[in-house]
């Protein structure tokens, strides 16, 4: 059997054995446990939405509100089975794919020479944006984690870009990638509840702080970060389903508010991010890995839906991103792109190329 093809039936039959403890384990749960939803939240930390309690947690799993009750949510065993076993209608459309060229990549050895904001697409979910001469690097993911094949090339030398801060929305392995982290050293780490000893396992140096949703982080800088709501769940392994929380940014600096989305379904909390905060000039939003969308719609949005949320926050400029760079679900990689601009009608959308520094 070629290796290739060896890997991937490791990698069903992991998803499968991932479901289907995750399936008992909830289900054990249900029958025998008859403890009532607690909330956590950094008491340390100021929280900006009024009278919110913290995040829901039982058991000390993190619950998410907007699928907690919907059962078509919550996927089973059955669910994985029915996918992985199901027609494919873009099988044909992505093998003719593999002999195309990607997405496209400006390289260069060197970050801008410049104390001015900008920001730059590492690709999927990675941005490195610099704001008042700090550097912020978003879901730290620039190699190809275990099982993973990285079809974008980093656009220049991982040593060379030394972020001050990590903004890690959640821990999926195409957002947190622990090789990736060993050339983060020294920086300070921006994270949800619990997910400290995680990083510092990948890197002890790594100054970690924690937040809830709705709860701004202490900098001594002159730009804010909050942490939100994500639609989404967390899994590294088999057996630690939601034991750290998942989210989404906000960064506010004197002149501009960026938001980045994370990994999401479309919820409610994009509107409610407008009627907090107000408009925001640039959001970042994931358009792929959304196929097929019975079983993907509550962890990724598809392009319409990234426009909706988008139009719901009121916002300035559309930066897609989670794209091109990891096969994760049906569709084809370069299909996101083209979807999002068969949608677009008014709306502002800049469309990064890996490598392109846009100084903002």
């Amino acid at each position: 059997m070629p290796r290739r093809h060896f890997l991937k039936q490791v990698i069903i039959w992991l998803s499968s054995l991932s479901a289907l403890l995750s399936f008992r384990n909830a289900t054990a749960t249900q029958a025998t446990s008859s403890s009532q939803p607690k909330t956590l939240k950094n008491t340390s930390l100021r929280t900006l939405k009024s009278d919110y309690p913290g995040n829901p947690i039982k058991d000390g799993l993190f619950l998410n509100p907007y699928t907690v009750n919907d059962p078509a949510a919550n996927h089973g065993f059955g669910d994985i089975l029915k996918w992985r076993l199901s027609d494919k209608p873009y099988k044909a459309q992505k093998e003719q794919e593999k002999s195309l060229p990607g997405l496209d990549v400006i390289h260069s050895n060197t970050l801008p020479a410049t104390d001015q904001d900008y920001i730059l697409w590492l690709g999927h979910a990675s941005f490195l944006i610099q704001i008042g001469g700090k550097r912020l690097l978003t879901d730290p993911c620039l190699t190809a984690p275990p099982m993973f094949t990285r079809h974008t090339e980093l656009p220049l030398p991982i040593n060379n870009i030394q972020p001050d801060y990590l903004l890690i929305s959640h821990g999926h392995y195409d957002h947190l990638d622990s090789d990736t982290l060993k050339h983060c050293s020294h920086s300070k780490a921006l994270i949800p509840l619990k997910m400290t000893p995680l990083v510092q396992e990948m890197n002890p140096t790594i100054e970690c702080q924690e937040a809830g949703w709705y709860q701004q982080y202490q900098l001594a800088d002159d730009f804010e970060v909050i942490y939100l709501p994500a639609n989404h769940w967390y899994r590294r392994t088999p057996f630690d389903k939601n034991e750290i929380l998942w989210g989404s940014f906000l960064i506010k600096t004197p002149s501009k508010m960026l938001y980045f989305g994370g990994d999401t379904g479309y919820a409610e909390h994009f509107k409610e991010i407008k009627q907090l905060f107000g408009k925001v000039d640039i959001t970042f939003l994931p358009i792929g890995a959304y196929e097929p969308r019975w079983f993907m719609k509550s962890s990724h949005m598809n392009p319409q839906e990234a426009l909706q949320a988008y139009r719901e926050m009121g916002a300035g400029v559309l930066v897609p991103m989670h794209y091109g760079t990891f096969d994760l679900t049906d569709e084809p990689l370069s299909l996101p792109p083209k979807v999002l601009k068969e949608n677009t009608t008014t709306e502002t959308v800049k469309y990064l190329t890996i490598g392109e520094s846009w100084f903002i």
